[in-house]
């Protein structure tokens, strides 16, 4: 086993990101194979059912989709690129999420026909809370419909990104046979059975002004942004290509520009120059802020880790896969060296832990590994830890282990849950085992029990994820199940203020009792997305500062179950103001305690609201059949928000509540004669109308 060792300037780790049918896997298909990374090209949708690559679990060859983030490693012009190729079905929004969280640069897809969709606007928002600089990659311009100017505008209008084309297609539709490079100003057309052959010539003589007044445009828009440019472009010289390269990668790592490619990756076009924009525009390791949190007198500080191959370990957990060999770990090394057999430190258990395999990923053929650097993604076998673990070594000083811990992912709220039975009952206990797996591998996977039936519950992002998961447990456990009828997670709000003043006292027949006292406020916060803002407002120490932390963990208890329908509360503010302390029973338990059913009481009084989630659902369909698709989304109580006439065509975007969405595609079909698709993805919550909150509550207290 031996390990490559890369200079940290020629690594790179992207993502590649798209909506649902963008042309994403048959994009990370066409690059590997150019890489050398496979011999023969796999299709999604392959007649003898291999797949593509990336796609390697018998559910996604069934659907056709990508459901679990997949890793691997190419070279290309002497740089090595770890991908990762992610779903673009918004119900595995969360193999998206915590991929990006610890990638450097992404490819974000679009397709040149549909151009922004539901689930671009989910990824795009991800990739700014992450800060991760892209690459845009318009897909599919042999597809008739391809309109390319019209998906650029949409990138700057609908995401709110400078996109900046740095190619021109050569031709659209049937006619597209490659781009031209506005850099270089030259033509770029892929030959051979598999595109495998680049061939570079100049420019069509009927494009040159075209391609000319283009590079004057790229040339403007970036100079903008930098200051080297813009003294070039003020002078006299022609721009070189190395400035306009240098200048275009600058502004992409600065988050001011999104440069934009063409291609067709299903017709082998457009894919190595894309290969070379991921080498001369995303960036190295090096060339990104990473921070962790550490211990400090005044709370926790920032420590900036250093992509440093000498320095003590600082590595991430991001992923993890239930393998028949073990649990293998997805580790992004921030800092430092892996060593096979080496000792880290995991805080959130502080225990020491020994470094197993190492492996360099790839879809059912890893390679094992001595050690990985600073920079690199790699699997991990034998350490024990969960996803979202940070790893740290040790200070060669003084032998002690790092306190470092670096921020995780966002997992999403759950937002449908369904009912799963065995239908045997001695399989139940594989049930709960299986499950247990599946939720320890994603985190948006909730199981619970069902207040009413006692039956257990399974929770997650959509209807697609939850049925992916029963086909799984026959797959791969031989277990059978029925699944009850698809639920929506409602949650709680409140709308009026209110002030709480609690005193919680215990005694003890021997030894010391319990004493709290919390007084402040209960209050809506105006953001229903989030759970909980809590503030301090105690003077002098009436709660001493030790207790605030338990009093908060008793606030979030409450906000647990609302007082409606037991469902998770949000949209809260709480404001402590004042607290009553005892010498000897005043504890972390007696101030949780007196904070949790403070808030219990006070949410009754806060004239409470049911919430349920909305999507944005996207619709494209026959023009003939506009009206009627428009109709059956307004009859779901859906909000009709943009329209689009595409000629033959037309599609909408509403905001529907998922709860009146279960059965909206058979609807679907049947007024279109099965010929429109739709899309959703989350919007947020809203406020349940009050006469059909009366019938849910009812329904649901039985």
């Amino acid at each position: 086993m031996t390990t490559t060792r890369a200079t940290l300037h020629t690594l790179r780790n992207i993502g590649i990101s798209a909506h649902v049918d963008a042309g994403k896997t048959t994009l990370t298909e066409r690059i590997l194979f150019y890489c050398g990374r496979i011999h023969r090209i796999g299709e999604v949708h392959d007649k003898l059912g291999k797949g593509a690559t990336m796609d390697s679990t018998k559910a996604e060859k069934a659907h056709g989709i990508t459901i679990k983030s997949a890793a691997t490693r190419v070279t290309w012009r002497e740089h090595a690129i770890t991908i990762i190729d992610t779903p673009g079905h918004a119900d595995f929004t969360i193999e998206v999420e915590r991929a990006l969280r610890v990638l450097d640069g992404a490819v974000f897809v679009f397709s040149a026909v549909e151009g922004v969709q539901a689930q671009s606007i989910a990824v795009d928002r991800q990739m700014r809370r992450h800060g991760v600089p892209r690459i845009a990659f318009i897909n599919k311009m042999d597809r008739v419909g391809a309109r390319p100017e019209a998906v650029v505008r949409d990138i700057c209008e609908q995401l709110g990104a400078m996109a900046v084309p740095v190619q021109l297609p050569l031709g659209v539709e049937a006619s597209f046979d490659g781009v031209i490079d506005l850099v270089e100003l030259q033509a770029i057309r892929c030959r051979g059975e598999h595109g495998e052959r680049v061939e570079l010539a100049e420019i069509p003589s009927e494009l040159v002004a075209a391609a000319t007044a283009a590079r004057e445009r790229l040339i403007d828009v970036v100079s903008r942004h930098d200051d080297a440019l813009c003294e070039a472009a003020l002078g006299d010289t022609p721009i070189s290509t190395s400035l306009l390269r240098a200048a275009i990668r600058r502004a992409t790592l600065a988050h001011l520009i999104v440069p934009v490619l063409f291609g067709s990756a299903f017709r082998n076009q457009g894919v190595q120059p894309l290969l070379d924009a991921v080498v001369d525009y995303l960036p190295d390791p090096g060339e990104v802020r990473n921070l962790a949190s550490s211990p400090g007198p005044q709370g926790p500080v920032d420590i900036e880790l250093i992509a440093n191959d000498d320095l003590p370990v600082c590595a991430f957990v991001f992923k993890l896969d239930e393998t028949r060999f073990g649990t293998l770990g997805y580790v992004r090394v921030y800092q430092g060296t892996l060593t096979r057999g080496g000792a880290l430190w995991c805080p959130r258990t502080r225990t020491r832990i020994r470094v197993g395999r190492l492996l360099r990923l790839h879809p059912d053929d890893p390679t094992a590994i001595d050690s990985a650097q600073a920079g690199e993604i790699v699997g991990l076998f034998g350490a024990g830890c969960e996803s979202g673990d940070t790893l740290c070594g040790f200070d060669p000083r003084t032998g002690q282990p790092l306190a470092l811990a670096v921020a995780s992912f966002e997992v999403p709220e759950p937002i449908v849950s369904r009912t799963i039975e065995p239908k045997r009952d001695a399989d139940l206990d594989a049930l709960d085992k299986a499950l247990a797996r599946f939720s320890r591998e994603d985190p948006s996977l909730v199981v619970g029990r069902d207040a009413t039936s006692g039956q257990t519950l399974i929770s997650g992002t959509g209807i697609l994820q939850l049925e992916i998961y029963a086909e799984r447990l026959a797959d791969e456990h031989e277990l059978e199940v029925r699944l009850g009828a698809p639920q929506v997670a409602y949650r709680e709000t409140v709308t009026a203020p209110v002030e709480f003043d609690h005193l919680h006292r215990k005694q003890s027949g021997g030894g010391s009792g319990q004493y709290a006292g919390v007084r402040g406020f209960l209050r809506p916060s105006g953001e229903l997305d989030t759970p909980l803002r809590m503030l301090d407002s105690t003077r002098s120490g009436s709660i001493p500062r030790p207790f605030l932390h338990a009093c908060e963990q008793g606030v979030r208890e409450a906000l647990q179950s609302g007082p409606l329908v037991g469902a998770p509360v949000m949209g809260v503010e709480v404001e402590l103001v004042d607290g009553k302390t005892h010498p000897v029973d005043s504890s972390d338990l007696a101030f949780q305690l007196a904070a949790r059913d403070a808030v219990r009481a006070a949410l009754r009084d806060a004239s409470p609201r049911l919430l349920e989630p909305v999507m944005r659902v996207e619709v494209d369909g026959p023009r003939a059949a506009f009206g009627a698709m428009g109709g059956s989304l307004l009859r779901r109580r859906g909000q009709v928000i943009a329209t689009q006439d595409n000629g033959e065509r037309a599609s909408l975007v509403a905001l529907v509540p998922l709860a009146e969405m279960f059965d909206y595609a058979a609807d679907l079909a049947g007024i279109t004669g099965g010929r429109a698709a739709h899309a959703m993805t989350m919007h947020g919550y809203a406020e349940v109308p009050e006469q059909v909150a009366n019938a849910i509550v009812a329904k649901l207290r039985g």
